[in-house]
């Protein structure tokens, strides 16, 4: 059974004492790719380095998270990323989007740093890789407004309508840990999405799908988040692992011509 975590962080700190352990039990679990999404300037060396240290495994993205977008220095973190954007191919564009949990005074400058972003992504032909934490309303407004990009929504939490508002444009759901959890609305907001628009994903180290909830996630553990999907949909965990690899291989197809 051949399984892709679409957005796992394992190159930070929390894995600094056994991050190559952690990986290589990923892979033993049937976990091939990993796609590494970057966060801001602090965590390219060190994700640029667990993909090199595995390489067929192991894919690093590029962008620039909207928890790190400061006024101060969006300009610097901005040109790093459109700098290595021009550097090298990658699969994606990410994690770029807009978050209103942490900090809603930074909007202005989180929308302005996504349309940049997208116009990257639009310019390289990859897709965008979206954190949409209470803004996923905002976010469906703007990429909307970017005519051909394609990506996935990562750690989808909307509604029902929203989750087919995205997949109308042609976008994935990334479904992760969350959506194990006994009292999340995420079941019922992808029953009836098709198939073909979910991936998996983990979000390590954060967001452990149960029975690991409260402790640090990791790549292997989306296995539990397979079986949730399978429950859901009524489908088998081999023919469910099947599909949603298929998804993951054409979301980030570009990153293989």
């Amino acid at each position: 059974m051949k399984l892709i975590d679409t957005h796992t962080h394992l190159y930070l700190p929390e894995f600094d004492a056994d991050r190559e352990a952690v990986v290589k039990r990923a892979i033993e679990s049937g976990v091939e790719r990993m796609y590494l999404p970057n966060v801001d300037s602090e965590t390219i060396e060190s994700m640029h380095k667990l993909e090199a240290l595995f390489p067929l495994n192991c894919y690093a993205m590029m962008g620039l998270h909207p928890c790190s977008v400061k006024k101060e220095t969006i300009d610097e973190e901005l040109a790093l990323v459109e700098s290595w954007l021009s550097k090298r191919k990658y699969p994606a564009v990410g994690e770029i989007g807009l978050d209103l949990y942490w900090d809603k005074s930074t909007f202005e400058t989180q929308v302005e740093a996504l349309r940049t972003q997208c116009r990257w992504a639009l310019q390289y032909n990859i897709p965008v890789v979206l954190h949409s934490r209470e803004s996923t309303a905002e976010c469906i407004k703007i990429v909307s407004e970017f005519v051909g990009l394609k990506g996935v929504f990562h750690c989808f939490s909307g509604t029902a309508s929203e989750a087919k508002a995205i997949t109308e444009m042609g976008f994935y759901l990334g479904i992760g840990g969350a959506f194990t959890y006994k009292k999340s609305s995420l079941p019922e907001s992808i029953r009836d999405i098709q198939l073909e628009y979910l991936v998996l994903e983990t979000d390590s180290p954060y967001l452990s799908p149960v029975p690991y909830r409260g402790k640090r996630n990791e790549s292997s553990y989306i296995r539990h988040v397979l079986d949730g999907l399978s429950e859901l949909h009524m489908v088998g965990r081999t023919q469910m692992a099947d599909i949603t690899t298929q998804n993951a291989l054409k979301l980030f197809a570009s990153h293989e011509s």
